[in-house]
């Protein structure tokens, strides 16, 4: 039996024991949690110096960098993220439908945890207890697989999850880490059909293609966000600045931070003039030629620019003449994840939300709202960007299945 086959066999059978626990056994698993992640800070943070020191010699960007770190209150956020999921409902259990045959066999369909869930993400060591602790209060077995980047961050932190979730009373197999970080190790991870029930990468494109392409276990897309704002010829200037500028600024280096900004052309001058001034060259702007009239940008946008992620201070502009073509070049363009538009026009709005494909479509907010915290669901574990099984922000429920139960007394089928 290979590394991979071993820690696999273990998740499963860890979650034969998951069956079987309460509601308050999960809740004390995640309390226990919360306080050991309080209690080892100075450990964690230590660990984390470590990838902080390999990001500096391999000389990661910046935002990259700040997706990398922890501290002391990062900390605490995600203690308190793990805490919040205690005061949420049970997502399993929960009877979503029923009905009685003639024959009298009585049917009902009850929601039931996904099974063993692996989670293949990068250089964000939140996601680690994000990840584990959403995967636990579902009633999940979590096998999880980051990059090399976090890897002291995260053996750490699994670590000190595991002794958790034993402390509890429930199997320390509940939560794992696949620590060999190779390709290969990766490669063979993502065909692990015997052991893992559903496969969920989150992280870049580059990241999320990868496993689309190559993983025989069933995958849910989650994270890629190549997200837009379009300024409406009749947008507010100032609450278009705004939201643009915290789109973009707020950090950059998350996936429903905005990667293209499309104006119309009525109010392209005005409005991108304040946004320049607002900005005072902090963020790289690739601009179309209309654009490059108005303000001094970095260079002419290509059509590459506009697909491209950049999780960093660089954005691309596009000037259009109509909603229309703002809504073809978003879902040209786009990744389904987060648009917004800015208008002051009700049938425009309406337009936009109705025809924009994509999973959270905004009037007049940041997209940096697209976030299971923020939407009242706790702590998220990624956003989907497809339409099957989830869309959107994916919280407990989205983390479980449905079985149907059947009970009779007797009958067969003529």
């Amino acid at each position: 039996m290979s590394y991979l086959e071993e820690l696999g066999a273990n998740a499963k059978k860890a979650e034969k024991t998951m069956r079987g626990i309460s509601s308050a056994q999960k809740d004390n698993a995640l309390e226990e949690i919360a306080k050991a992640l309080e209690e080892n800070q100075a450990l964690i943070i230590s660990e984390n110096e470590k990838d902080l020191e390999n990001a500096v010699k391999k000389e990661m960007s910046k935002a990259m960098q700040d997706r990398l770190k922890l501290d002391e209150k990062r900390i605490k956020g995600m203690a308190d993220s793990v805490r919040k999921l205690i005061s949420l409902p049970d997502p399993v259990g929960r009877v979503l439908g029923g009905h009685e045959l003639p024959n009298g066999l009585k049917i009902v369909k009850k929601s039931v945890p996904l099974g063993v869930v692996g989670i293949i993400f990068e250089s964000r060591p939140n996601v680690t207890v994000d990840a584990a602790a959403i995967c636990l209060k579902s009633g999940n077995v979590s096998v999880l697989r980051g990059g090399s980047d976090a890897i002291n961050s995260n053996k750490c932190l699994v670590e000190i999850m595991r002794n958790a979730v034993k402390k509890a009373g429930l199997d320390e197999n509940a939560v794992s880490l696949v620590t060999d970080t190779s390709r290969e190790t990766a490669g063979e991870f993502m065909k692990l059909n015997r052991y893992i029930d559903v496969l969920i990468p989150r992280g870049g494109g580059g990241l999320i293609h990868t496993v689309v392409n190559n993983a025989t276990i069933p995958v849910i897309q989650t994270g890629e966000g190549n997200c837009s704002v379009y300024v409406d010829s009749s947008a507010d200037i100032e609450k278009a600045v705004n939201i643009v500028d915290n789109g973009k600024t707020q950090r950059p280096s998350v996936c429903n931070a905005i990667e293209n900004l499309i104006v119309h052309r009525d109010i392209a001058e005005q409005f991108l003039k304040a946004l320049n001034e607002k900005w005072q060259g902090r963020v790289k702007i690739l601009g179309d030629e209309a654009a490059a009239k108005y303000i001094k940008v970095d260079g002419i946008a290509a059509s590459e620019d506009y697909a491209t992620e950049f999780l960093d201070y660089t954005i691309a502009v596009k000037t259009v003449e109509s909603t229309d073509e703002a809504i073809d070049f978003i879902n040209a363009y786009g990744t389904k994840h987060s648009e917004c538009i800015v208008t002051e026009s009700l049938a425009n709005a309406e337009k936009f939300q109705r025809e924009v494909d994509a999973a959270a479509v905004y009037v007049n907010a940041s997209t940096r709202f697209t976030d299971g915290g923020e939407f009242g669901m706790g702590a998220e574990i990624g956003i989907s960007t497809q339409k099957l099984h989830a869309r959107g922000p994916m919280g407990l429920e989205e983390m479980t299945t449905y079985k149907y139960l059947i009970n009779g007394n007797g009958q067969i089928r003529g």
